[in-house]
């Protein structure tokens, strides 16, 4: 009796694991299909207002409907998508409150990052001002090269530097909730050339360890940036 007991305790035991493998690999293969949708939204592949059909999104990316289902519905409920009555989902615009409620937020985070990346610096993180200068380098060439994805890139990379640097994992966690919606943003506005100087002059402040010069500098950068989505996207700041 004691040998069936330890028998069936194996048994639930293996079955417990396989569940557990299953919904990891199915909660992974929904996060890829989560990715794979945001950077398309990202890069104008879906644009604002498309309708998606989840058959067609699973066979774009070579994956069953199951996880591209999940992912979709993980997206309505951030916003970036939007239900269909009786057919499916689309791609939500941005309007004008978005703008102003994404900046709303981001500015103070914003600031607090590179006074923060700079008292880093002050310390000696010389590896994460390695990491923000390689970002400048790589806006620099793409727009050299008028690859605007990868200067869009490069700029996100840049600010999410910033944020690494502060070495505050709660501000970490806090702009990861708004990293795709400032992706999307950026890849949908102007990226003017003074948009690069900002950030070189916002980068000095930050090597030189002065927390108040890198604050104020983000915050002029910030509102510069506002203007900018304002008139690309709508006309008018």
């Amino acid at each position: 009796m004691a040998d069936r007991s330890r028998t069936d305790a194996t048994a639930n035991d293996s079955g417990s694991r396989t569940s557990a493998t299953a919904t990891t690999a199915s909660a992974s293969l929904s996060a890829r299909a989560r990715e794979a949708v945001l950077q398309r939204i990202v890069d104008r592949r879906y644009a604002q207002g498309a309708r998606l059909v989840e058959r067609e999104v699973a066979e774009e990316l070579s994956m069953s409907r199951v996880p591209v289902r999940e992912a979709l519905r993980a997206l309505v409920t951030e916003g970036l998508l939007e239900l269909l009555p009786h057919s499916g989902v689309r791609v939500r615009r941005l309007e004008h409150a978005d703008v102003e409620h994404l900046y709303e937020v981001w500015e103070p985070l914003a600031v607090q990052a590179s006074r923060l990346a700079a008292r880093a610096a002050a310390a000696g993180d010389a590896e994460g001002l390695a990491t923000l200068e390689a970002t400048l380098h790589q806006a620099e060439s793409a727009a050299a090269a008028e690859e605007g994805t990868q200067e869009v890139a490069a700029h996100t990379a840049f600010h999410e530097g910033v944020v690494a640097m502060s070495g505050n994992p709660l501000l970490t966690r806090t702009m990861q909730q708004l990293s795709w919606q400032l992706r999307l943003l950026f890849g949908l506005r102007e990226e003017p050339a003074h948009m690069r100087a900002q950030h070189a002059e916002m980068y000095r402040h930050i090597a030189a360890g002065d927390a108040e010069a890198a604050g104020a500098s983000t915050l002029l950068h910030v509102r510069d940036s506002r203007a900018v989505a304002l008139r690309s996207l709508f006309g008018h700041n």
